[in-house]
C-alpha cells in the first residue's frame, strides 16, 4: 500500500463513528438502514461517512435494488489496512468500550430480526420446494451426486448460479475457499443470508445479480453450479454461455435440473417455462459455449428424474490455441 493510499485510509478512518462503522461491518454485510439503526444517527450522515470509508477503499459497497450492502474492502489497497484495524476495534480487544458494546448488541437484535424474516418467508414458501422435492428423487441424494460432480477438485472461487435459499453454497462449506451465489430475488437472497449466517459459511456471499449478466471478469471461477434454474430461464443456452465465459481454465460447470417429463402442472402453477433437458440438448450448449461435456448422471425418481449435467472449460481457451 503506498504511503498517499495509507494516509488517504487513516483519515478516513479517524473518526468516532467510522471506527464504530468498521467495527461493525466487520461482523457481516450490513445496510445503511441497519447500521443507522444499531448507531441512532440520521440515514444521511450515515451515508456521508460511509461514502468516505468506501472512497478511502476500507470497505466495499454493493448496491441491490434500493438497497445497498457494505462489508470490508476485498481487494484493492484498502483491504490489508480495513482489516487491521477492525483486528484492533474486534470485540474481545474492547470489552471495556461502552459504545462498541452497545454497538454489538443492537447488531445482535438486527441480526435476530432479520433472522425472523427470512424464517417467516420461508415458512410462507416451503410448501412449493416441498411439492417439488416429493416428486423426485431425495434432496441428499441429489446434493451427495452434485458434490460428486466435483470431487477430487481445488475450489478457490465458488459461483451458485440461482441460489435461494443458499442451500448449495452451505453444501460446499467444506470444499470452497470463497464463494458467491447470485440470485434476483431479494427475499430469496435473505432467506440465503440468514442461513449461511446461521451455518457459519462466513467465505461465501450473496448477491442480487442476473445469470444472464454475471458480476464476475471472464475465466475467474473454477466451479460452477446451477442448480434447479434452468427450467425457468428464457434462454438456458445464454446462460451456458455466460457461465463458460466466467469460468476458469481447467474449471467446471454442473447443471443440475429435470430430465424431459409432461408435468403440465409445474409450468401453470409453479412457473417452469421447460419440462426438462435432454442430454444431446444440453451438450449442445456446452460445446457452442467452448466447453468439454462429461457424461451426465441420471437419478431416477418417480415421476421426476434429476440429472447432473458437467462440462470443463479446456486447460487452454480456444482462441489461444488457434493463435498457437
Amino acid at each position: 500500500m503506498h504511503t498517499d493510499e495509507l494516509l488517504a485510509g487513516l483519515r478516513a478512518a479517524g473518526e468516532p463513528t467510522r471506527l464504530r462503522l468498521l467495527a461493525l461491518v466487520a461482523q457481516g454485510e450490513l445496510t445503511v438502514s441497519e447500521l443507522t439503526q444499531i448507531l441512532g444517527q440520521s440515514q444521511p450522515r450515515i451515508s456521508r461517512h460511509l461514502k468516505l470509508l468506501c472512497d478511502a477503499g476500507l470497505l466495499d459497497r454493493f448496491p441491490e435494488g434500493t438497497w445497498a450492502f457494505y462489508r470490508l474492502a476485498e481487494r484493492g489497497p484498502g483491504l490489508e489496512l480495513s482489516r487491521a484495524l477492525a483486528r484492533l476495534m474486534a470485540p474481545q480487544d474492547r470489552g471495556d468500550d461502552p459504545n462498541l458494546s452497545q454497538d454489538l448488541a443492537r447488531l445482535a437484535e438486527v441480526k435476530r430480526a432479520r433472522q425472523a424474516r427470512a424464517e417467516a418467508y420461508f415458512r410462507a414458501n416451503a410448501a412449493h420446494w416441498n411439492e417439488i422435492r416429493s416428486l423426485h428423487v431425495p434432496e441428499a441424494e441429489v446434493e451427495g451426486a452434485l458434490l460428486t460432480a466435483f470431487a477430487g477438485r481445488p475450489i478457490r472461487q465458488f459461483l451458485d448460479v440461482g441460489t435461494g435459499t443458499g442451500r448449495i453454497l452451505e453444501l460446499f462449506k467444506g470444499r470452497a475457499e470463497r464463494g458467491m451465489g447470485i440470485d434476483l430475488s431479494r427475499e430469496m437472497l435473505a432467506v440465503a443470508r440468514a442461513r449461511l449466517e446461521d451455518a457459519g459459511c462466513s467465505q461465501f456471499q450473496v448477491r442480487h445479480g442476473d445469470m444472464y449478466h454475471l458480476p464476475f471478469a471472464a475465466r475467474s471461477v473454477d466451479a460452477i453450479s446451477i442448480h434447479q434454474v434452468l427450467h425457468y430461464a428464457d434462454e438456458p443456452a445464454a446462460a451456458i454461455r455466460e457461465a463458460a465465459r466466467v469460468l476458469a481454465p481447467g474449471g467446471r460447470l454442473a447443471v443440475v435440473d429435470f430430465a424431459p417429463h409432461q408435468l403440465e402442472t409445474l409450468r401453470d402453477e409453479h412457473a417452469h417455462r421447460r419440462l426438462g433437458f435432454t442430454h444431446d440438448e444440453v451438450a449442445a450448449w456446452f460445446v457452442s459455449a467452448g466447453l468439454v461435456p462429461t457424461k451426465p448422471t441420471e437419478l431416477a425418481g418417480d415421476p421426476l428424474t434429476v440429472t447432473i449435467w458437467a462440462a470443463d472449460a479446456p486447460a487452454q481457451p480456444a482462441s489461444e490455441r488457434n493463435a498457437a
